[in-house]
């Protein structure tokens, strides 16, 4: 790794106390060695990293890590800092961090190194040795491998917390298939002999001892799988601490582990998984040609759970195994099940569903909009009825190329309720759930039962598909199920159910709701608009802004909107504007209350809020949530208030004020966004001021006279 961390890259004492300080003064040495070319673009990429999943690994450990256009080439950047800084773990904060930074394309060669380093971490007296390091030179070899850990060291540290027990391991192993025999008492060193595996498997590390020590009865075997979204630190570590597990189990584990990483991934010898016992998913990304292994006992988990508790899942594998318990076919559960932990309820993967067809729906929602606002502004309102372009265009006529638009956006919208319905029952069911969604959707849309309709149909199609695939079928049929069987069924029952039983009360109810948002007017809009103003700044892109969205984009997703539904959606996008322009200028005002990465984040935060990006205040959320979530939620409330109240309209759903011209009562409109603005920029210093009277737990002079530190969550 000489190429990788340098003595300069190396702080002993590092003066941070939150992880977003910490990234930065790491990142700011990557910087003076020209490693990072853009501090604030790559920063903000770290962040994004974070807020996918806590970069925190027991043991003390904290690796925030990326891929981005602003990194040069790999590097690892290492500090130990004055306190443990909280990163997520489980077990509490961190006093070891490693920034890694990758840059994005990066050919698989630095990538694979990146990873032996996260499998290194597993090793109790690596750590305990850096925990040691005298001075970064020291520090820097230890993690190039230039020095082995001094053992003494090891036994001087406290042992950090690790359920599977963790010894030493190889440096410098590839991300390929890794075999572990059960009952070595040895970890393999980096010059031990391994025997040949499958050609498939070409490259694999194997810890076996010979015929003559094994053990006398067959081994439970294993296939893993780890993948993360980086696939740069969490998969290989999943991997590293599922093998150790293995090492350790007294009842005799073979496994072989997928790591599916940047670096890509070196596929399993299907004889492999012919003979797995049982199979373990760990990750927080789809895992890749997921059907190799359907039909076998799975443990589905994030990836972080097998770095915490590898020996707990591989006893579950062994349960399911003993109990006969067979994953369904073609696959043990959806991609958008992929990042849910193991027992979740069914509510969480309800969510997880409805939210899956509503990310897939946006886009649409978004281009046929703005397509059909666009054609409204060039032509008015009659343009809806204009003759069909294709019979009649004038390539010279303003008054064609508004029809255009208009035809085109109507046709992008006539898609919104079957792919809603489609990709609902894609995340229940996977591919299979796809063609009964879509017809489902489709008949929604014939029978004028719409969103609410669309909804049903995806729920139908995919609870019909996971039954189907739950029904045992002879070897030779399983062939044809995906292709032939399981969309002939399902499109058949949920076409009819749609046609003949539940589609017309849906279509009643979906009348309903529309007639009772058109007859809404004085104090009903307002309470409404307040309501989908705090909706949408509670979790800033999470779940309930998501369904305050999509109930706002679901009343206009359909030829002839009425004008409730369309302040609705005026009131739903201005509101989501507030969080991120609160932010922005509150960091204007009074900057000292802010961090000077909140500061540069909060420039950022002007585009983004303008654009209708609620995002844009996640930084500031999660630094700070008890003072910035409810600061934003009273300024979106007022915000959709005051919308709803002033009547306000609104056809597309996204643009921000680039769409303005395209808004009923474009002035008010915009009085509304900027009341909500100051309410939230207003309640925000007012909190961060209260807290700044209270004296700092912890601090340095240095620290003090350089930047003010707002602790996290305080």
């Amino acid at each position: 790794m000489s190429q990788l961390i340098t003595a300069e890259l190396v702080d002993l004492d590092l003066p941070a106390a939150t992880k977003s300080e910490a990234a930065r003064s790491l990142a700011e040495r990557m910087v003076s060695l020209g490693r990072v070319t853009d501090l604030d673009g790559f920063l903000a990429d770290v962040e994004a990293r974070e807020a996918q999943m806590p970069t925190g690994l027991d043991g003390g450990i904290g690796i925030p890590h990326c891929r981005s256009t602003h990194v040069s080439e790999p590097t690892l950047a290492f500090g130990r800092p004055r306190e443990p800084i909280d990163f997520g773990a489980p077990d509490g904060p961190a006093d070891l961090v490693f920034l890694i930074a990758a840059p994005d394309g990066a050919d698989s060669e630095h990538l694979t190194i990146l990873s032996a380093l996260a499998r290194r971490l597993a090793d109790p007296q690596f750590t305990a040795a850096l925990r040691s390091a005298a001075d970064p030179e020291q520090a820097s070899a230890l993690i190039r491998g230039d020095s082995a850990p001094d053992t003494s060291a090891a036994e001087e540290q406290p042992e950090q917390p690790s359920e599977s027990g963790r010894a030493a391991a190889p440096s410098g192993q590839e991300p390929q298939p890794q075999q572990v025999e059960p009952q070595s008492t040895e970890p393999p060193g980096p010059d031990s002999e391994h025997p040949e595996l499958p050609e498939s498997s070409q490259g694999s590390a194997t810890t076996e001892e010979g015929g003559s020590g094994a053990a006398s009865s067959e081994p439970f075997r294993v296939v893993a799988v780890t993948s993360c979204p980086t696939g740069i630190a969490h998969t290989y570590m999943a991997a590293e601490s599922l093998e150790r597990a293995a090492e350790e189990d007294a009842a005799g584990t073979l496994l072989t582990v997928e790591t599916q990483g940047s670096a890509g991934f070196q596929r399993v010898d299907p004889a492999v998984i012919a003979a797995a016992d049982a199979v373990i998913f760990a990750h927080d990304v789809e895992v890749r040609e997921r059907e190799r292994f359907a039909g076998k006992p799975t443990v589905d988990v994030g990836v972080k759970a097998a770095i915490n508790r590898p020996a707990e899942l591989l006893r579950e594998a062994r349960d399911k195994a003993e109990r006969g318990e067979q994953a369904p076919r073609p696959t043990a559960s959806a991609p958008m099940d992929a990042g849910a932990a193991q027992g979740d309820g069914f509510g969480t993967r309800l969510r997880t569903w409805l939210m899956t067809g509503v990310s897939y729906m946006v886009p649409f929602v978004a281009a046929g909009g703005l397509l059909i606002a666009l054609s409204f502004a060039l032509g008015g309102y009659e343009i809806a009825g204009a003759k069909s372009v294709a019979d009649h265009f004038v390539w010279t006529e303003v008054h064609s190329w508004a029809a255009l638009l208009n035809q085109i956006g109507g046709l992008a919208f006539g898609f919104l309720v079957p792919v809603l319905a489609g990709y609902i029952a894609y995340g229940m069911a996977d591919r299979p759930g796809l063609v009964p969604g879509f017809v489902g959707g489709a008949v929604a849309v014939q029978i004028e039962a719409g969103f609410l309709g669309g909804l049903v149909a995806g729920l139908l199609a995919g609870a019909l598909v996971m039954a189907v695939q739950r029904v045992g079928v002879p070897a030779v049929l399983r062939g044809i199920m995906p292709v032939v069987v399981i969309p002939l069924l399902s499109s058949a029952l949920v076409g009819a159910l749609m046609f003949v039983v539940v589609g017309k009360p849906i279509a009643t109810a979906q009348q309903a709701m529309t007639d009772w948002l058109g007859g809404l007017t004085g104090t009903n809009a307002v309470l409404l608009g307040l309501l989908i103003g705090l909706m949408m700044c509670f979790d800033l892109g999470g779940p309930v802004n998501k369904v305050a969205y999509t109930f706002a984009t679901g009343g206009i997703a359909s030829a002839d909107p009425g004008n409730g539904s369309l302040m609705v959606m005026a009131a739903a996008m201005a509101a989501g504007m507030v969080p991120p322009l609160g932010m922005a200028l509150a960091t204007t005002v009074r900057g000292s209350l802010f961090t000077r990465t909140e500061r540069e984040n909060g420039k950022a935060a002007w585009v983004l809020g303008a654009s209708f990006i609620s995002e844009g205040a996640i930084p500031f959320a999660a630094a700070d949530p008890l003072r910035v979530i409810p600061a934003s939620m009273a300024g979106g409330a007022v915000t959709g208030a005051l919308s709803m109240g002033f009547g306000s309209t609104l056809r597309a759903p996204h643009g921000g004020i680039f769409v303005v011209p395209l808004i009923g009562s474009p002035l008010l409109y915009l009085v509304a966004i900027a009341a909500g603005t100051l309410v939230t920029a207003g309640a925000t210093l007012l909190l961060k001021g209260v807290r700044k009277q209270t004296p700092e737990v912890r601090s340095s002079p240095a620290q003090d006279s350089a930047e003010p530190r707002v602790p996290a969550g305080v």
